[in-house]
């Protein structure tokens, strides 16, 4: 299932950032989004829905990591030129949402290296505010996947890529995956941090008067976690 920059249809804007890229909407994938758009849809399916959603997510953000050529020997004694990751990768996830897709990195990748960053609404400025990081001392060497779910006003996104980018991370090494994004959190993000890819499953209509994603799914974190 190869990358493809978001397609012009009724489920995505006309006017895509040029590093926003989307999962073909096949009608399975359609499929897997209406169970986890669904209110009625109960935890068990929603985690086990959501998860193939996110390992093909995983899967996709992996195809815009650089390789180089390598050479390797068949059990047949015949040589195969082919290639390999040129580094090492880690996710980071954006608390508490973002834990959720880390399975999803590690079904992948194993061994994978974990970092964790919280943030959270500063009540006096109302800006996105650092809680808490706990990222690999040698992460300003490694291609980060930053992960949560939903991207909306994308203000939590951009404090995280600045955290990142202040341990030393180029912005051009690190690649934001989620489910469900809005065009308004797309264009603001994608204006912040131009060359920092966007791995997203779909693209919805918008925001609501509250700054919810619609028509969206609801707190993921919610009904990820709670009974």
């Amino acid at each position: 299932m190869p990358l493809e920059h978001a397609p012009t249809s009724q489920n995505t804007p006309a006017s895509v950032p040029p590093s926003v890229f989307t999962l073909p909407h096949t009608a399975q994938l359609e499929a897997l989004y209406t169970i986890i758009r669904d209110k009625t849809t109960s935890r068990g399916d929603f985690l086990f829905y959501s998860d193939r959603i996110i390992r093909l997510l995983v899967e996709e953000g992996l195809n815009h990591l650089p390789v180089v050529p390598k050479t390797v020997e068949t059990p047949t004694g015949v040589t195969y030129e082919g290639v390999g990751f040129e580094g090492h990768i880690c996710g980071v996830s954006i608390l508490r949402a973002g834990e959720a897709m880390e399975a999803g990195l590690r079904e992948v990748c194993r061994s994978v290296r974990i970092g964790k960053i919280l943030i959270q609404r500063d009540e006096e400025t109302a800006q996105p505010k650092l809680f808490y990081s706990k990222l690999p001392q040698d992460i300003a060497h490694r291609y980060v996947l930053l992960l949560d779910p939903m991207l909306a006003t994308g203000g939590s996104a951009i404090k995280a890529v600045e955290v990142l980018m202040e341990h030393g991370v180029p912005e051009d090494r690190i690649i934001f995956i989620n489910l469900i994004s809005s065009p308004e959190g797309l264009k603001t993000f994608s204006a912040k941090y131009p060359a920092l890819r966007v791995i997203t499953g779909w693209i919805d209509q918008g925001l609501n008067e509250k700054a919810y994603i619609v028509p969206g799914l609801g707190d993921f974190g919610e009904r990820r976690y709670c009974e």
